[in-house]
C-alpha cells in the first residue's frame, strides 16, 4: 500500500469524478470506479490507487457507519480519487453528513418524484442566488481537505463541485423520470436494476432477461439524454468495475479451490510409505493395526474393535 498523497482535483478545481464524466461525455472512455461495502481506512487506501476515477462508499447496504465513512473519504481523496457516498436514504441530515465529511458526490437511493429530487438538491446545496431555497449548513470542517481547498474557497465552489446522483429503481420513479431528470442540480441518474425489477413484479436478479425491465431502463436513458445539455449516443458512462466484498469472496474462494486441488495432486504424487510414516507421526498408529487395503489416496484398515478406519490426506474418520 502506497503512502503517496495525490490530489483529487486538477489545477482548475475539477474533481477526478467530474473530469472522468466529461471524458465519458466526449466518448473518450467511461468513468470507472469501485464499490466499497466493508469498513476500514486501510481497505479504502488499498483499493483507491488501483486506477479508477472514483470509489463509492455504500452506507445504504454496506457495513459502513458514520465513523468509517469519514475515515474512508479521507483515504480515497488522499489517493487522488473521488469519494462518492451512497447515503441510506434522502433524509437531509444524511446528505449533510456525507458532504461535510468531504464526499465529491452523493448517491441517493429510491428517488421517485420531482419534489423529492428538488428536496435532495436543496439539502446538498448552500443557499445562493442560484439555489435560494437550499439549506445546507456552512459548518463543514473536514470537507475542504478532500478538495484541497481552504474553508472559504470550499464554500464558494461546493455548489459547482459537488455532484448529485439519484437512483431510479421503482415503477413510480420510471413514470416520473423525465421530471426528475429535469430538476436543476441533479447531475446523474443511476439505474437500480434489481429493485426496479422487483418493483415491476420480477425476481430482482433476473432483470437482464425481462423485456419490461429493459424497456424501463431505456426510458430512463432516454429521459437522461433528453435532459442533458449536450446529447450524445446512448451508452452507460458511469461504470462500476466491482465491489470489495464480491472481489474478496470470489478471489479467496478461487484461491482456496486452487490450493485444495494442488494439495490433492501433491499428495497423490507422494510415495505410499512416506504418507503412512506421516500418519504414524500424527499418532494414528494407535488406532491403525495394519493396512489391509491401499487404494488411491485412502488407507483402509481394521482396528482391534473391528471398525473400519479410512485415512485420506492426513485426516481420518471411523465408519461403524
Amino acid at each position: 500500500m502506497s503512502n503517496h498523497t495525490a490530489s483529487p482535483v486538477d489545477a482548475s478545481g475539477k474533481t477526478r469524478l467530474r473530469q472522468s464524466l466529461e471524458r465519458a461525455k466526449d466518448r473518450k472512455g467511461p468513468s470507472l470506479g469501485q464499490w466499497l461495502a466493508l469498513p476500514g481506512y486501510t481497505l479504502a487506501r488499498t483499493i483507491a490507487p488501483l486506477g479508477e476515477d472514483w470509489v463509492l462508499i455504500d452506507c445504504e447496504h454496506g457495513n459502513i457507519d458514520d465513523h468509517n465513512m469519514y475515515l474512508q473519504i479521507g483515504a480515497i481523496s488522499s489517493s487522488g480519487v473521488s469519494p462518492i457516498v451512497r447515503v441510506p436514504a434522502s433524509e437531509p441530515w444524511m446528505i449533510k453528513r456525507a458532504l461535510d465529511a468531504g464526499a465529491h458526490a452523493i448517491m441517493v437511493p429510491m428517488c421517485e418524484t420531482k419534489e423529492q429530487a428538488e428536496q435532495i438538491v436543496q439539502s446538498a446545496k448552500y443557499p445562493s442566488q442560484h439555489y435560494p431555497d437550499a439549506f445546507r449548513g456552512t459548518g463543514a470542517m473536514f470537507a475542504p481537505a478532500a478538495f484541497n481547498l481552504s474553508g472559504r474557497d470550499y464554500l464558494l465552489k461546493a455548489n459547482d463541485n459537488v455532484m448529485i446522483c439519484v437512483q431510479i429503481e421503482s415503477r413510480k420513479a420510471v413514470e416520473n423520470v423525465k421530471e426528475i431528470a429535469s430538476v436543476e442540480g441533479i447531475d446523474m441518474l443511476f439505474i437500480g436494476p434489481n429493485d426496479l425489477a422487483s418493483s415491476l413484479g420480477y425476481v430482482a436478479f433476473d432483470h437482464a432477461t425481462m423485456p419490461e425491465v429493459q424497456e424501463a431502463t431505456q426510458k430512463i436513458l432516454d429521459a437522461t439524454l433528453e435532459a442533458a445539455a449536450q446529447k450524445y449516443k446512448q451508452g452507460f458512462h458511469f461504470v462500476n468495475c466491482g465491489a470489495d466484498i464480491v472481489a474478496l469472496t470470489t478471489s479467496m474462494s478461487t484461491e482456496i479451490q486452487k490450493t485444495k486441488e494442488l494439495t490433492k495432486q501433491t499428495e497423490r504424487n507422494r510415495p505410499l510409505e512416506a504418507r503412512y510414516a506421516e500418519y504414524r507421526a500424527m499418532g494414528l498408529e494407535s488406532i491403525i493395526c495394519h493396512i489391509a487395503v491401499s487404494q488411491g489416496d485412502f488407507f483402509t484398515s481394521v482396528n482391534s474393535s473391528g471398525r473400519m478406519i479410512a485415512v485420506a490426506l492426513g485426516s481420518f474418520s471411523e465408519n461403524k
